[in-house]
């Protein structure tokens, strides 16, 4: 997938493209069953399939205050669109200075001059250009003057309680610890990604050594506990074993027995792998169960013998 970060980037003749416009947080069921109609699209009249979006919610900008967490980083966001096998993605900066863009310079800069797009594919509540002006109507109407079709996408619905599949809903249930729910929505296990560093070192004095991930992580961390999951080598970032999957036992929180760290940490200890050294490198850790939530013990031995417990349920839910 080729990855532009400005309409200037795009080659003379790239196009024809067909675009999907939005800012894809989480790459969920809803955002890949847009992605996988453009490319139905672009099938039968030979054109690319571009995704058009943002390295972050628009609403930091514009509605700090109501600006929710995101569910995935930028890192991530590219990847999961990769993995659609789509043929590029406008990776738009959104600032102060793409806020001011009136609706119909945006349609004219990016998806006509920049794409040459023949087919823009939006859901219904899909805003654009200065003060939210733009909307699927307006949309549509400049479609007809510059020679390219606009697609309303509808919602993707949960069967049962035909809720609508969105980012909020994600938030809610990784906020629960609900990480099987999320996947369903998903369509995969959550992850969050970043660098391994160097932590205190409890863990491996208490023989259950740990990767420990970068306070600046990308994705949504669920609530404080336990998980069952997975720890993968960033393939890019030569890792030892780029690619490779490992079962881990996973804890989220600020260790409450020892009540000496300010911060939330997501750290990983992999499974009988007593001498696996990735400081400095990228890994992805994907949530694939609950064990507990997150407690305080009486004594360290208490604490040893529930995590014997814990990695022993966490082998079982891997297996």
């Amino acid at each position: 997938m080729i990855v532009f970060h400005d309409p200037a980037e795009v080659p003379d003749g790239f196009g024809p493209s067909v675009v999907a416009i939005g800012k894809f947080d989480g790459v969920h069921a809803g955002h890949r069953a847009v992605l996988e109609r453009a490319r139905v699209d672009a099938a039968t009249g030979g054109a690319k399939v571009v995704a058009v979006t943002f390295d972050r919610n628009p609403l930091s900008i514009l509605r700090p205050e109501a600006c929710p967490e995101s569910v995935i980083g930028m890192h991530q966001k590219l990847r999961l669109l990769e993995e659609t096998g789509i043929d590029a993605t406008l990776m738009l900066r959104f600032d102060e200075e793409l806020a001011a863009v009136p609706a119909e310079e945006f349609v004219m800069r990016i998806l006509v001059d920049a794409l040459d797009a023949r087919t823009v594919l939006v859901g219904r509540d899909f805003r654009f250009g200065r003060g939210g002006a733009g909307t699927p109507d307006l949309l549509d109407r400049l479609g007809a003057t510059h020679g390219f079709r606009v697609d309303i996408v509808d919602d993707v619905r949960e069967i049962g309680s035909e809720r609508r599949v969105s980012s909020t809903w994600i938030r809610e249930l990784l906020t629960a610890g609900d990480v099987v729910g999320t996947a369903k929505l998903l369509g995969r296990p959550p992850a969050v990604w970043g660098e391994v560093v160097r932590g205190l070192q409890r863990g491996r004095a208490l023989g259950f050594p740990t990767a420990n991930l970068a306070p600046d992580l990308e994705g949504f961390v669920p609530a404080d506990g336990v998980y069952a999951g997975w720890l993968v080598d960033e393939p890019s970032a030569g890792g030892l074993h780029p690619g490779r999957r490992y079962p881990a036992a996973i804890s989220v929180g600020t260790n409450p027995t020892f009540d000496d760290v300010d911060a939330r940490v997501v750290e990983a200890y992999v499974l009988d792998e007593t001498d696996l050294d990735l400081y400095g490198h990228h890994v992805e850790i994907q949530f694939v169960a609950r064990v507990r939530g997150m407690v305080a013990f009486d004594s360290v031995d208490a604490l040893i013998a529930r995590m014997n417990d814990d990695v022993a349920q966490v082998r079982r839910l891997l297996t």
